[in-house]
This record gives structure tokens, sequence and C-alpha cells, in this order.
């Protein structure tokens, strides 16, 4: 009997789930979306802004945006930086998926064109990027995008450079430190030396 409660139990928390669960394939690509680095360029994090555009595409029906209540604009990894990574896993279920982890900004939705700056910040990481927008329901689930590239995810790339955190003070620390080592260790020795023939 405690055996059928637990399946029971199992069965219905995983529909709970499924029910809950967006997946990006369900979602229509209905955003224009736009942004000025230019294919293969490179921006430095913490330093470098980038502008980012989005709108409804107009060759669609009127109408097609009436549940559309915000534009939720993210920083997403390229293929080509997700491999090896599980940490930036591509996954349909969005609530699972790991390929956009950076927010740009959240703005109500208009159907004109939107444009929003975003400095780079100094956490991102070095890699290949696009940006998508989601459009969000009322209860903030997402029900279409847009991105900056293809289905594939493999045209209008670009590139952040992300802090390495070695400085040119830091390495001309570590120089003046390891000559100061070398210098003292050779006095040591000079002075031991000195003392053994007085000896």
């Amino acid at each position: 009997m405690a055996a059928q409660s637990l399946v029971l139990l199992i069965l219905v928390s995983c529909l709970i789930h499924s029910v809950g669960a967006v997946t990006f394939s369900s979602l229509k690509d209905t955003l224009v979306v736009t942004a000025t680095p230019t294919p293969g360029q490179v921006l430095r994090a913490g330093e470098d802004r980038f502008t980012v555009s989005w709108s409804l595409n107009q060759s669609l029906p009127s109408g097609i945006d009436s549940d559309y209540k915000k534009v939720k604009v993210e920083l997403c990894y390229a293929p080509i930086s997700q491999v090896d990574r599980k940490w930036r896993k591509t996954s349909d279920d969005l609530s699972k998926d790991k390929t956009c982890q950076f927010d740009i900004v959240t703005m109500p939705y208009t159907s004109s064109n939107t444009t929003f700056t975003w400095t780079v910040p100094k956490i991102i990481p070095t890699a290949a990027y696009f940006v998508r927008a989601y459009a969000l329901n009322s209860t903030d689930q997402q029900i279409a995008y847009g991105q900056t590239t293809n289905s594939m995810k493999t045209s209008n790339l670009f590139e952040v450079q992300g802090i390495s955190g070695r400085h040119a003070s830091v390495d001309l620390a570590a120089a003046c430190f390891s000559v100061f080592s070398i210098l003292s260790l050779a006095g040591f020795f000079v002075l031991e030396r000195r003392k053994a023939k007085t000896l």
C-alpha cells in the first residue's frame, strides 16, 4: 500500500511539473530583435556598452500580441561557448535551460520599436553570445520570443572578453618581490660566507 502511494505521489508531482513547464519549442518567433555589436566584435566586460532593440514582427496578423505584457531581454551563450560546459547547457524546458543566464532588462511590452543601452557587467565571462527577448504574459510566463541570431544560433554572434583577474599592477608587484627575494638570498649567502671565513 505504501509503495502504491509513493508511485501515485511521484506521478502526480511529474504531472504538475509538466503542466507548468514552458518549452522553447512551443514558443512562436514573433519579436524582431537587433543588437549593435557586429558579428565577431569583441566587447570588454565592465567597459563596453551596446544597444538592443526589439519590436513585434509587423508581417504577423494583428492581435497576435494581445497577451504580451512584458518583454524580458537576456544575454545568451552561443553553442560554441556551451561545448563541454554543462552549466551552460541548452534545454527545451525553459525552467532547466542554461543558455540565457544574464538579464539585460525587463520592460512593459509595446509593439513599436523599443531600445535599451546596456553596459556589459564585469561578471560576464569570456564567451560568444547573442541576445534573446521573451514576451511574457500577465503571470510572467514566456509565450513568445525573438533573437539576434538564426534558429541554429550560428550567425550574428559577438564575443565578450571577461576580466581575467590579472592586472599590470599585480604582475609588477610579483616581479618586484621576485627580484627582492633573489637579492635577499644573494645577500644572505654573502653574509654567511664572510662569517664562515672569520671563524
